[in-house]
């Protein structure tokens, strides 16, 4: 009987973080996605996640950072799992992102291995500084977005921010020095 009740209590607190989070964590998903089926998948399968450990649920003290924490997880593999497609695709994805009007193909050739150089010194921040550069940047999420998706604070954004930029100068500058 005990049992029975710990488990009801369970689901209906399941069903109480699936109606009051979910449109956050799809928010969070989509906005480092930006693609909308991708987005409810990462939430669905944070939610998945949290039904595998629910036993534990009551022991979490600050469910929203939880799941935000969770669906970032999620959202960072499928984005390094983008990452690992063919070379070509990478190769199509610049020309299709970078300006091409008046360009000759070597003035575009340089112009992508200069996106290749900046995207290597990216990989280069230490993981705080690279994630939130990352989405200002790359992503155009203001502090506040960015604070909500990490679970930190404005100033941490904006302080780890500032590092991330004072880095990224020096790497590009040590990248310019052996050119």
């Amino acid at each position: 009987m005990y049992d029975e009740a710990r488990q009801r209590a369970i689901e209906a607190a399941f069903a109480g973080l699936v109606s009051q989070y979910s449109g956050t964590l799809y928010r969070v998903a989509y906005s480092v996605l930006r693609n909308a089926a991708d987005a409810e998948d990462a939430v669905q399968e944070a939610f998945m996640r949290v039904l595998r450990h629910r036993e534990t649920l009551d022991e979490v003290r600050d469910q929203r950072v939880w799941l935000i924490r969770i669906v970032w997880n999620i959202v960072l593999d499928r984005k390094r799992r983008a990452k690992t497609r063919p070379e070509t695709d990478d190769v199509a994805e610049l020309a299709r992102v970078l300006p091409a009007g008046g360009l000759s193909a070597e003035e575009r050739a340089a112009a992508a291995q200069h996106h290749a150089r900046v995207l290597a010194c990216v990989e280069q921040l230490p993981a705080k500084e690279r994630q939130v550069l990352m989405l200002s940047a790359f992503e155009e999420l203001t502090s506040v977005e960015i604070a909500s998706v990490l679970g930190i604070t404005e100033s941490s954004v904006r302080s780890r921010l500032f590092r991330a930029r004072n880095l990224m100068a020096g790497l590009l500058d040590h990248q310019r020095s052996l050119r």
